[in-house]
């Protein structure tokens, strides 16, 4: 199992959101590149990258940032946030990103993830942001009709090759995952998920791990790492025992 490190941008400044209110911010340091660098060089192996203006307003807008980010270090990185067209998709991969996540686009536009995976399988992740298992949308600012269980038999049949799936409640929380949301999500689906969303120590790693059989491939942590809560050579080092 995998564990991504997030830095999470808004206006140039890595931040964490609660609960996805983008009015309730905490902002951990004015210098995305510098702390891509500490993750890496506490062994990350992957960096989840969400460009937070872009998700709120749908057009990505920190794009240079993404760019150096990705120029700054040896590991990949993922991004998501305001990507909408195959322009746009095509100049990420060109510019460094390793894989690209999309939310909002493919909700609204089956056919546009259909095409884009005839084109770049593995390059592509979708992310189901759920609350009371409806999928959000647009930043997490609005909730679609549709039920990510219901959605996911789409994505599979697409042949989508990584899905990242947070509960929006337990999102900058602290309180653990959504247990019972990402069980019934991987019972449901082979597609290959990347936890995200309230992990708060490395008892929840540890549980991730336990579950790992399911097809739990990674977790995405991001407040737990920038206040100490969760040391995350601790967990990549309990992740490699366990692998």
């Amino acid at each position: 199992m995998i564990i991504f490190p997030a830095i999470d941008i808004k206006k140039g400044k890595v931040v964490r959101l609660s609960q996805g209110k983008f009015d309730e911010i905490t902002e951990y340091s004015g210098d995305p590149i510098a702390t891509a660098t500490v993750w890496e060089n506490k062994g990350a192996q992957w960096l989840h990258v969400v460009d937070l203006d872009g998700a709120q307003t749908g057009e990505i807008q920190n794009l240079d940032l993404v760019f150096k980010i990705a120029r700054s270090v040896s590991i990949p990185i993922q991004l998501g946030g305001g990507i909408r067209t195959k322009e746009e998709i095509q100049a990420l991969l060109d510019g460094g990103v390793a894989r690209v996540v999309l939310g909002t686009k493919v909700i609204e536009d089956r056919m546009f993830l259909k095409e884009i995976l005839g084109q770049w399988k593995d390059k592509i992740a979708v992310s189901l942001d759920c609350s009371k298992g409806m999928l959000a949308q647009r930043g997490w600012t609005s909730t679609s009709n549709v039920k990510a269980i219901d959605f996911v038999k789409d994505l599979e049949a697409f042949g989508l090759a990584c899905l990242i799936y947070t509960d929006i409640a337990r999102d900058g929380m602290l309180t653990g995952p959504n247990w019972g949301g990402l069980c019934e999500l991987a019972d449901a689906t082979d597609i290959p998920i990347i936890a995200s969303g309230g992990i708060s120590n490395i008892g929840d790693i540890k549980k991730l791990l336990s579950i790992e059989h399911k097809g739990i491939i990674g977790a995405i942590t991001g407040r737990a790492i920038y206040e100490g809560k969760l040391d995350l050579k601790e967990a990549l080092d309990l992740c490699l025992q366990n692998g």
